[in-house]
């Protein structure tokens, strides 16, 4: 089992042991590694790479590792602004996504400030979904959320119909496509924005990661600045199953569980201002029936003193095993869907992303 570890001072591939961990490689030392993650179609490996000086770079292996090889990123069109004024050009590559089964050269990138890119090619050549880039409600509806500008963190495509894709954007919320992306409407019936003047508003939602489950892919999960929402009519609604005085309310990351629509996980953190454990103490939280009641998970992790913060993509799912990763450089395992942990490292770099590779 080999866990990949998108860390502010490189990528870092990493095998559970009896005592700890090893690592097994390690890649771009000192760069920071916004996202990493393998095509399980493929094989191949992707790694974004948010490079102090030069910029954004998008890094491709076709060997597991061994070697790896720049793949020119993603270019705004030319006249692309953000707002009237402000021109568009890439800031962040937040997430990779690879397409579905019928399409084996499909790859997806999402990216600040908003936009969302496409590849037929298996990433040689990326363009603009203009479709979503031109939907009306993204020069005065959509912001910054923690950033300058928009970000695509989340990209879903349907199992069952690789037209139909769902996006999540910090801040606009969740946007559909059924028709491969050229048209788009805005599905956060439900969310709750109260950080705005209206909190129903149609756009302008927070929502830090969406989740589907991939033998149900019409429930959907979404840990968002505003609580937990929970869809299961395809995210024409949502509902809220955020824990009512308990910790699992705010927080970044959400796995869900592949298999039972019911099952799913959360990393809770103090809201706002703070950023850290809840109460010094780090947490994972289970939901085994949608959402209407949650088990706090502590055995194996830190419980005095704590300030870990977990990331949107820093928590991975794989079979029975679990994996975490801080902003403070822990990194926790469990082998038994959260009932315990172990711990993998505590001198990490700060962990930006977590995946298993398949």
């Amino acid at each position: 089992m080999t866990i990949l570890l998108a860390t502010r001072k490189g990528l870092l591939f990493v095998e559970p042991t009896a005592t700890g961990s090893r690592i097994t490689r390690e890649v771009f030392p000192g760069v920071a590694v916004a996202y990493a993650a393998a095509d399980p179609r493929t094989g191949v490996l992707w790694a974004t790479l948010d490079h102090g000086h030069w910029g954004q770079k998008l890094q491709r292996s076709r060997d597991g590792g061994a070697t790896w090889e720049e793949v020119p990123a993603p270019k705004y069109p030319e006249g692309a602004e953000i707002k009237p004024g402000v021109p568009a050009t890439l800031r962040y590559l937040w997430v990779f996504a690879h397409g579905g089964a019928d399409q084996p050269q499909r790859l997806y990138l999402g990216t600040e400030p908003g936009g969302l890119f496409r590849s037929d090619d298996g990433g040689d050549t990326w363009q603009l979904v203009e479709g979503l880039w031109n939907h009306p409600s993204r020069p005065t509806q959509w912001m910054g959320g923690g950033r300058d500008h928009p970000g695509i963190h989340s990209v879903i495509v349907d199992s069952r119909d690789s037209r139909r894709v769902l996006v999540g954007i910090s801040c606009a919320g969740v946007f559909e496509t059924m028709d491969d992306g050229a048209t788009w409407a805005p599905r956060n019936r439900g969310l709750t924005a109260s950080f705005l003047p209206d909190p129903n508003t149609e756009v302008g939602h927070d929502p830090h990661l969406v989740a589907a489950c991939a033998a149900h892919p019409d429930v959907l999960w979404q840990q968002n600045h505003c609580g937990i929402f929970r869809s299961s009519d395809g995210s024409a609604s949502w509902q809220d199953i955020a824990q009512p005085g308990g910790p699992a309310f705010f927080g970044f990351a959400i796995a869900a569980d592949p298999h039972n629509p019911l099952t799913a996980w959360v990393v809770p953190a103090k809201a706002d201002e703070q950023r850290m454990a809840v109460g010094g103490a780090l947490c994972v939280c289970r939901t085994t029936d949608g959402g209407k009641s949650w088990q706090t998970l502590t055995k194996g992790l830190p419980q005095e003193r704590t300030y870990d913060i977990v990331l949107r993509h820093a928590l991975d799912l794989q079979g029975n095993a679990l994996v975490l990763g801080s902003t403070t450089g822990n990194v926790f395992f469990s082998a038994d869907r959260g009932d315990s942990w172990t711990e993998l490292g505590h001198n990490f770099p700060p962990v930006y992303a977590v995946r298993f590779l398949p």
